[in-house]
C-alpha cells in the first residue's frame, strides 16, 4: 500500500544519506551486506560508514568492472553485495561483466546507479548517462528499477536484501520531489496509480513523476482529466495496468529523463503494439548527449518539463 502527499515538496533527507543509512542499519542488524564503492564513497555519503564498518565497505577504486567480479565472487560466499556508482559507470562502462558475472550466472547482486539522466549536473556530458536503461533491460534476467523518492528508496532497498537476483537501480544522489507518504510500501513489477483520470494518460518514472503530476493538474484547469501512474519498475514492467488505462483513456504519454529510445517510452511502446495500439507520445531526451548545466536549465534544455509533456499531451489531444 501506498499513500500519495497532497503537495509536492522536496524530500528532508538525500537519496544518497537514504542509501548510506540502509547499509549502515543492515550491517548493525547483522545481516550479510557489503558495499562496494568505485572510488565515489564521498558522493553517496558511504565515508561514515566505511570509517565505522570497514569490513563491510570496500573502495575498489575507479576499476567499475573490476567492481561488479569482485561482487560476483562475494555473492558466492553468501554476502548480499551492493554495488554503487554512477550510471553512466554502472551500464556502459562494465557492461560486458554485468553479463557475464551478474546476469549469466545468476549471482545475487543489486547495483545502486546514481547521478540518473539531467541529475548528473554539473559531471557534464561524459558522466550524463541517457541510454542506461535500456542497456540494462536487455539482459535476459535483470529487474530494471528507477526510484522516485526518499520513502519508496528506503522501501525498495530493504526489499533488495532479502530478495535474490541481480537488480540494477537507477536514482539521483540529492533530494527527490517527495511523492509518497512515509510507511508507504510497494511492489516491485506493479505501477502505482497516483491520479486517475479519463481522457489522457500520464506514464513516468524517476524525477518525471512530479512532472508528469505537475502537467496533470494544468490539463485539469484546461477541462482534460489526465491519470498519472509511476512506472517505477521498467523491467517486468507492468503490461495490466498499461492496457488498463490505453482502453480507458485511449491516449498515453510517456515522460522518463532518459533517452525515448529503450527506454521507458520503447517498453510502453511494446506492450501496447502487441496487446492494444493506441496513439502515444514520448517525452525525453531525443538523440542528444549531455552537457554542463543545472539541473533547472538541463531540464529545459532536454525537454523533461511539465510544460513539455502538457505540450505533447495537447497534441496528441488534438491529433483525435
Amino acid at each position: 500500500m501506498f499513500n500519495v502527499v497532497t503537495q509536492l515538496e522536496k524530500d528532508a533527507i538525500e537519496m544518497r544519506k537514504v542509501y548510506a543509512g540502509m547499509i549502515r542499519q543492515q550491517v548493525e542488524a547483522g545481516k550479510p551486506v557489503i558495499a562496494l564503492e568505485a572510488d565515489l564513497m564521498s558522493s553517496m555519503a558511504m565515508d561514515g560508514v566505511h570509517r565505522d564498518y570497514p569490513q563491510h565497505v570496500i573502495n575498489c577504486g575507479i576499476m567499475e568492472a573490476n567492481v561488479i567480479g569482485v561482487s560476483a565472487g562475494l555473492s558466492l560466499t553468501g554476502r548480499v553485495p551492493f554495488v554503487h556508482t554512477f550510471t553512466a559507470f554502472a551500464s556502459r562502462r562494465c557492461f560486458d561483466q554485468l553479463f557475464m558475472s551478474l546476469d549469466y550466472q545468476r549471482n545475487n547482486v543489486k547495483v545502486i546507479a546514481s547521478d540518473a539522466g539531467v541529475s548528473a549536473c554539473h559531471n557534464g556530458g561524459t558522466h550524463m548517462s541517457f541510454e542506461d536503461m535500456g542497456i540494462v533491460r536487455g539482459l535476459a534476467h535483470s529487474v530494471v528499477l528507477e526510484v522516485t523518492d526518499a520513502t519508496m528508496f528506503q522501501d525498495i532497498l530493504q526489499q533488495l536484501v532479502e530478495l535474490k537476483g541481480f537488480y540494477w537501480v537507477r536514482t539521483i544522489r540529492k533530494q527527490a520531489t517527495r511523492i509518497y507518504q512515509d510507511g508507504s510500501r510497494f511492489t516491485i513489477g506493479k505501477a502505482n496509480l497516483l491520479r486517475d483520470g479519463n481522457d489522457i494518460t500520464l506514464i513516468a518514472n524517476g524525477i518525471m513523476v512530479a512532472e508528469a503530476l505537475s502537467a496533470a493538474q494544468m490539463l485539469e484547469r484546461e477541462g482534460i482529466s489526465a491519470a498519472v501512474i509511476d512506472m517505477f519498475t521498467l523491467k517486468p514492467i507492468d503490461r495490466d495496468i498499461i492496457k488498463a488505462y490505453a482502453a480507458k483513456t485511449g491516449r498515453i504519454v510517456t515522460c522518463e529523463n532518459h533517452s525515448v529510445h529503450n527506454g521507458l517510452g520503447s517498453a510502453v511502446a511494446e506492450v501496447l503494439v502487441e496487446e492494444y495500439p493506441v496513439p502515444m507520445r514520448r517525452v525525453g531526451v531525443k538523440e542528444r548527449y549531455g552537457q554542463v548545466g543545472t539541473q533547472e536549465f538541463l531540464q529545459q534544455e532536454y525537454g523533461l518539463t511539465a510544460e513539455h509533456i502538457l505540450a505533447a499531451a495537447k497534441q496528441l489531444l488534438a491529433a483525435q
